[in-house]
């Protein structure tokens, strides 16, 4: 049990020392991977000139402001691009005390001159030292601020973009130290994963070793007390068997003494028999003495067997206690045993201690498989990038021939549904012919063979049946006109005139009026058209703005599909972010498309702004990566508009960037609590 306790102490030691290692490693390998997913975001910047750049902390959004655009240029001698050129003969200098920016970076020559002609100047020197610029000269601040020769300025609350190009530069000089930082970090939970399994090893073995021990213990305890039992009963039996053996002995000596007096009687009845005369009295005499004397010698002999059954039993009680000293020696020798057998486990434990000592030196060999592994992981999710490009060509495929069915499906449709009309028409025909066949047998009793002779035996010389039925028509009107002799004929003419001449009256009122409506009908679908238009366009340049914001690149517009009158066309989404290809919005994946749904509804707001936007739990499809960049954007549209935004949401980066949160707690059942922090309040108190 005493070595139980430390063996105890660093097995707790070691879990929480690995534990506490794998939560850091897990935490770097976190911050590395989604640090991964954004510099690869970043990988439209491969190839161009911004990656040979190395900026000391700090002066990210400095470099980023004082080359803006112009980091995405590749590097080219032929073709667009940057191309090294000679430094400046007669370069002019910087305003006094102003130290180039290109003394403070390590950047590729092509950028030499570009750099040689920006200062860094503190924000309250930029505005007096902007004067002495000379031309091609630029100021730039470490927040932001910039200052150029030929008069523009742009303050650092107005450098969205640069604050982009700015936090690539920190994610790209991040990665190499965030790299470093993984693999010892995986190193140190390696070693403390080994430390912590051979110290659970030789907790384990101290374990056993104890409660081996435990039960050699508890055994020899148990032996002992055994022995003390059968000891003291023997010890009782054998004080009994002294205890029988003594009354025996006392028993013995009282029929001795009993023997001897009664010799000594028979002696002096002897004698005093032969003293005697009469012989008879001698006789009775000598009778009763021998009769005395055979009871003492039946005494002694009980005397003697009583001592002889003590002798024999006495003789037993000593055999069972060579017995018992036997089975004591037995139980000692397994005592002794158990002792040994707790003195090997200890050695055990001493040999586990060393075997941990050498397990300790192994963690160089498991760093090495570290950076194998690292390496494999590299390239599986090269495999996997290769796979989703792949995956995502494949959908575009599946997409197209799925529209293609869709429009196969369309036609067969349609070339079911004229199928369909040609046999009602063709079924109406044939009831119309058997109508025909039977009026005609009815009306002229004649057949159509009959009837064809009878008109010359011509098929041309039959009238058409539109014309037939027309004049039949009008015929039976004509005569139904005619009908009875009407007395009041004139005087019927008469009122539908005039009926006649009121109703033409209320048909070109109703003329004018259908004129009327179809002109403003006109006029609110130009307008609606001019102004749909014109939303359109806007809502357009600020949708591709925001999603370059967003996605830090790229491109995003809307088109008219399905014809191009606004008021009955569709609008369909494309999108490129950086690295893709342009395609629909379908073709993203989930974070991409809510991004990409979030810069088109802002860009509506933008256009039509309101003083308070509800939004409920917009970044719940986010990674942390992309709600920052959800939250610049807030922060633009803020400035921008003017507007309150109310965000409700349980991602803990968005609440970090509020001006104030609002929650409602339960401090006891049934009562609800709204609590509100004002975070820039308290953000200038610890200021």
């Amino acid at each position: 049990e005493d070595a139980l306790a430390p063996a105890q102490e660093s097995a707790s030691r070691a879990r929480a020392g690995a534990a506490e290692a794998e939560a850091q490693a897990a935490g770097v390998a976190a911050e590395l991977r989604t640090l991964q997913r954004l510099v690869a975001a970043d990988g439209s910047r491969r190839g161009q000139v911004g990656d040979g750049l190395e900026v000391p902390a700090g002066l990210e959004t400095a470099v980023a402001v004082a080359l803006g655009r112009d980091l995405r240029a590749p590097v080219a001698e032929a073709g667009s691009g940057w191309t090294r050129l000679p430094p400046y003969d007669d370069a002019p200098p910087l305003p006094d005390g102003v130290m180039a920016l290109g003394a403070l970076v390590e950047a590729p020559p092509e950028l030499a001159r570009r750099l040689s002609q920006v200062g860094l100047v503190e924000a309250s020197e930029g505005a007096a030292l902007w004067p002495a610029l000379r031309p091609g000269q630029r100021l730039v601040t470490r927040e932001g601020d910039f200052w150029r020769w030929d008069g523009f300025r742009v303050l650092a609350a107005d450098a969205g973009e640069a604050a982009a190009e700015a936090e690539a530069l920190r994610r790209a000089a991040r990665l190499p130290l965030l790299e470093e930082e993984a693999d010892a970090a995986a190193g140190r939970a390696a070693e403390a994963k080994v430390r912590q399994v051979a110290a659970a090893r030789t907790l384990t073995e101290a374990q056993a070793a104890t409660e081996a021990a435990r039960g050699a213990r508890k055994a020899a305890e148990r032996l002992a007390g055994e022995a003390q039992r059968v000891a003291g009963r023997a010890e009782a039996d054998r004080a009994l068997a002294g205890a029988k053996e003594e009354a025996a002995r006392d028993a013995r000596e009282r029929a001795e003494a009993a023997v001897e007096a009664a010799e000594e009687a028979l002696e002096g009845a002897n004698e005093v028999l032969a003293a005697l005369p009469d012989p008879r009295e001698a006789r009775a005499v000598a009778a009763e003495a021998g009769a005395r004397v055979a009871a003492a010698r039946a005494a002694l002999l009980s005397a003697r067997g009583a001592e002889d059954e003590l002798r024999r039993a006495a003789g037993a009680r000593a055999r069972r206690l060579q017995d018992i000293a036997r089975e004591e020696g037995l139980w000692r020798g397994r005592q002794e045993a158990a002792i040994a057998r707790a003195e090997d486990l200890a050695a055990r434990r001493e040999r586990l201690a060393e075997e941990l000592e050498e397990a300790e030196a192994e963690p160089e060999s498991i760093a090495e498989r570290a950076e194998d592994l690292a390496e494999r992981i590299a390239e599986a999710e090269a495999r996997r990038g290769a796979a989703q490009a792949g995956l995502a060509e494949a959908e575009a495929a599946l997409s197209a021939l799925q529209e293609a069915e869709r429009a196969a499906e369309r036609a067969a449709s349609v070339a079911r549904e004229g199928r369909a009309g040609a046999e009602v028409a063709r079924e109406a025909a044939e009831a119309r012919a058997t109508q025909a066949l039977t009026r005609l047998q009815e009306e002229r009793g004649q057949g159509p063979r009959e009837l064809l002779d009878a008109l010359g035996g011509d098929p041309r010389a039959i009238p058409a049946e539109t014309a037939v039925q027309t004049e039949l028509a009008s015929l039976r009107r004509k005569r139904d006109a005619i009908g009875p002799v009407n007395l009041r004929a004139e005087e019927d003419a008469r009122a539908l005139r005039e009926e006649q001449g009121l109703l033409l009256r209320e048909a070109a009122d109703l003329e004018a009026a259908v004129a009327e409506l179809r002109k403003a009908l006109g006029a609110l679908n130009r307008e609606g058209r001019e102004r749909m238009l014109e939303a359109f366009g806007r809502v357009n340049a600020e949708f591709g703005r925001l999603f370059r914001l967003l996605f830090g690149g790229g491109e995003a517009r809307l088109t008219w599909v399905d014809g191009e009158d606004p008021l009955e066309a569709g609008v369909e989404i494309m999108a490129q972010p950086p690295g893709k290809t342009l395609g629909t919005l379908s073709l993203l994946s989930g974070g991409e498309q809510t991004l990409t749904a979030l810069a088109l509804i802002f860009a509506v707001f933008l256009v039509a702004p309101a003083p308070v936007c509800v939004l409920d739990e917009v970044d719940a499809p986010l990674d942390d990566a992309n709600v920052g960049r959800f939250c610049d954007l807030l922060d633009s549209m803020s400035r921008e508009t003017r507007t309150r935004f109310l965000v409700i949401t349980h991602h803990a980066v968005t609440m970090a960037r509020m001006d104030r949160l609002y929650g409602v707690t339960m401090a006891e059942r049934g009562v609800s609590q709204l609590v509100s922090v004002d975070l820039r309040a308290a953000e200038a108190m610890v200021a």
